[in-house]
């Protein structure tokens, strides 16, 4: 069959490129076309648009790249037509897919949509749009099955893909002084900096994380290198001695690591699935944070602390993300022997409300099965 999948972003490249993984092991013959990352491009299919030149963050960002957008809608939709696939599948990235979504609908493609908007923290009305426009939904986190049961859409809970992931990290082969050795690190206890992978969130907070850089003398300071990215964009923030840069190690990185500085997103929870204690960081332009804060329904912008739905990591968000606060909370987690301990406490309480693993072989079998039925029919 022919797989038409759309995702726009870091994190939705290595969750599609696990799912290419297991629709390639059970459709051999798979003829998979993606908007995606380095990780989807490993698993073979042909690439169509890198996600480095989709992610635009914030509302006023968008707003000033609205040109481009609309350029890449527009090819997209040439592009399905061109391809004409069995399913178009979209991971996340919601402005985009959802507009994708209504056009591929109305041309009667079938679609598939694996990991929700978070739909649940603002624009809920985008659930008419769901509803008409998508065929089946695979939701990761457990509280979405009963978000999308109040508004009368049956979904699909598939647990989280990270812990399979994260699983697979494990058990590959692994020494911590291959690692140091290979990254040019030493032997100081590591603090790793997680500042995202778009330019304009790496910009507005990557500065302030490493405010705290000389207050530590006795631990270095590793910044997980998004792959889009090249060392000397980094080094334009780099004013201390003890700070390095990896790439494509981010996994091997939190195994080592005694704390993080986390922004906003995928990351918080892969640092907290790593059992790594974790300051979650937060910032935007002044315009979209004010946006924002009044439309935004949620409690938290944490991934760890909506899961569990009380606050388990500490978020310093927008003006509270200053170097004197980020060292006090630095502090704690590194010195404070009580805090840790409930901290990865309430960790393995989160993986437990997670779900097993298996999560994209089992959506890959479920997409693959409704698809069999739909083609029966």
């Amino acid at each position: 069959m022919k797989y038409y999948i759309i995702s726009g972003e870091a994190s939705g490249d290595l969750h599609g490129a696990n799912l290419m993984k297991e629709i390639f092991s059970i459709d051999t013959n798979a003829d998979i076309h993606f908007w995606g990352g380095n990780l989807m491009s490993e698993q073979g299919g042909t690439l169509i648009k890198h996600y480095k030149d989709l992610a635009f963050m914030g509302f006023l960002e968008v707003v000033l790249n609205l040109r481009t957008i609309m350029r890449n809608i527009k090819f997209c939709k040439q592009n399905i037509l061109d391809f004409n696939p069995d399913i178009v599948i979209f991971i996340d990235y919601p402005g985009f897919n959802l507009r994708i979504a209504e056009f591929a609908k109305n041309n009667n493609f079938k679609t598939f949509y694996y990991i929700s908007p978070q739909i649940w923290a603002w624009k809920e009305g985008r659930i008419k749009s769901i509803k008409k426009y998508i065929d089946k939904m695979f939701v990761i986190l457990p509280f979405e099955k009963s978000f999308y049961k109040k508004h009368n859409f049956n979904v699909d809970f598939v647990g989280h893909p990270l812990l399979d992931a994260i699983e697979n990290n494990f058990k590959t082969n692994f020494t911590s002084s291959e690692f140091i050795n290979k990254n040019n690190l030493c032997d100081k206890p590591i603090i790793s900096l997680l500042p995202g992978s778009r330019t304009q969130e790496i910009k507005a907070k990557l500065p302030i994380m490493l405010s705290v850089v000389k207050y530590y003398p006795n631990y270095q300071f590793v910044i997980a290198g998004a792959p889009a990215l090249n060392e000397e964009y980094y080094k334009q923030f780099i004013t201390e001695k003890n700070v390095k840069i990896v790439y494509n190690k981010t996994y091997d990185l939190l195994k080592l690591s005694d704390a993080a500085l986390v922004t906003s997103g995928t990351a918080t929870l892969e640092a907290a699935l790593f059992e790594v204690p974790e300051v979650v960081c937060y910032k935007s332009s002044e315009i979209s944070y004010q946006i924002a804060k009044r439309i935004v329904k949620i409690k938290y912008i944490s991934l760890v602390n909506l899961i569990m739905d009380k606050e388990i990591v500490k978020e310093l968000i927008q003006h509270n993300l200053t170097e004197q606060n980020l060292k006090n909370e630095l502090d704690k987690i590194l010195t404070d022997a009580e805090h840790i301990k409930n901290l990865r406490q309430n960790y393995k309480n989160l993986k437990q409300k997670l779900g097993g693993g298996g999560a994209s072989k089992k959506v890959a079998e479920l997409m693959i099965g409704y698809l069999k039925n739909i083609n029966h029919n």
